[in-house]
């Protein structure tokens, strides 16, 4: 880490951060950790944090829940909410599925953001992906009704496979006939410009969830 890293998680990180050991047993009320009852929006491997920050900036009204496993993205998004002075992040360190499954209650979140996932490129790894069936069933079941799940990536066999398995979910609605268009809204980041100056497509795809009054 960076020595300004280093020290916004020594003066930020007991405010705005939780560790994966550090959460308490059971469900956990967001509103007490954003301090305020919101729509909680979270972002799931949130790099080195600066689509979260420009997300966050332009939705005030919106809590951003980050989680990311490198402390030193982390960090760079601590020194991001400094800068905007931004009240409505917060930082998880860990996995989230087992935060989604452990500590999220079913139908809580406004919206959950996977922006361009381990790829994991050689087919002997794809197993390792994060967007599985069992992993979009559990995402829609934390899902409340209307919330949506929003998946971009620019490895196009992953952008197949995450179509396969979000239209195969019952309790998701695709909000476009298959690819989303890119969202003005969706900050560029480095990663996603390296990835077009090396002539991969960006895909975007956005979910719904539905209920039973919805079909």
């Amino acid at each position: 880490m960076t020595a300004g890293q280093k020290r916004v998680w020594q003066t930020q990180w007991p405010e705005l951060g939780l560790t994966q050991e550090d959460l308490p047993p059971g469900e956990l009320d967001l509103a007490r950790w954003f301090g305020r009852e919101a729509p909680t929006v979270l972002e799931i491997g949130s790099g080195m944090g600066e689509a979260t920050a420009q997300l966050a900036v332009a939705a005030p009204e919106v809590n951003h829940l980050a989680a990311e496993v490198y402390p030193a993205g982390l960090g760079q998004l601590m020194l991001w909410v400094e800068k905007y002075d931004l009240e409505n992040v917060r930082l998880l360190q860990g996995d989230a599925l087992d935060f989604l499954r452990d500590h999220v209650a079913p139908g809580t979140l406004a919206g959950v953001r996977i922006y361009f996932p381990d790829p994991w490129p050689k087919k002997r790894h794809h197993k390792r992906r994060l967007v599985s069936p069992p992993f979009v069933a559990l995402v829609a079941s934390r899902l409340q009704s209307g919330g949506a799940l929003h998946l971009a990536t620019d490895w196009a066999d992953y952008a197949d496979r995450m179509f396969a398995v979000c239209e195969a979910e019952p309790a998701l609605r695709n909000q476009y006939e298959t690819w989303a268009p890119r969202p003005e809204w969706r900050p560029v980041t480095k990663f996603e410009s390296r990835a077009q100056a090396e002539g991969r497509e960006v895909r975007d795809l956005i979910y719904t969830k539905v209920t039973l009054t919805d079909w």
